[in-house]
């Protein structure tokens, strides 16, 4: 079991303003998204797929939506816990809220793992430590407030997909991307 670390938590203003807290993973989210997206000559066309994987336009909105609905329900839960006269909800919004900066910080880490340096095993790793805390989070915030863990269903589907499109890649792959991925040119 977890409990509420500070220096592995968001600052509570963070928390406390509904724009905040929707806008910091909306503006991470992206901007890793943007870093790190396949672009021309990329070695992510080349790889083996498995079936059912999506076209790469769905991503962008699926995520933009995961994320500010993600944002809002961490707003939700934190205030609606913190504000609680119950002891008991205090300290769960307190764990929810170091949780659900691990999980947001572990989301942010997959796609530099999967597309920027090309290593399936970690990305995979990786995914399947946030669903298991963003499950764990989910079950915590649904002791604060019904409607936050409610919000982050939809977050836990995607998550699973994203899960079998991370280990199929790896998996069909060998676990490997080095032989698609370009290779430096002689000086």
């Amino acid at each position: 079991m977890t409990t509420h670390i500070p220096c592995l938590t968001l600052p509570s203003a963070v928390f406390n303003n509904a724009a905040a807290s929707i806008l910091l993973p909306l503006g991470c989210g992206n901007a890793v998204g943007y870093l790190t997206r396949p672009r021309e000559g990329h070695f992510y066309p080349k790889i083996k797929q498995p079936l059912g994987n999506p076209p790469a336009w769905v991503f962008a909105p699926v995520w933009t939506a995961l994320y500010a609905t993600m944002g809002y329900a961490a707003h939700r839960a934190w205030t609606t816990g913190t504000s609680s006269i119950t002891p008991r909800k205090v300290a769960l919004a307190r764990q929810g809220g170091t949780l659900y900066t691990i999980q947001l910080g572990l989301n942010l880490l997959w796609m530099p793992l999967f597309f920027g340096l090309g290593k399936p095993l970690e990305a995979t790793v990786d995914i399947v430590a946030l669903l298991g805390v963003t499950s764990y989070l989910t079950y915590i915030w649904s002791k604060v407030d019904k409607v936050s863990a409610w919000l982050m269903v939809p977050y836990l589907g995607w998550l699973s997909y994203a899960t079998y499109l991370s280990a199929g890649c790896g998996h069909l792959n060998g676990w490997s991307f080095k032989q698609y991925m370009n290779k430096p040119k002689p000086s």
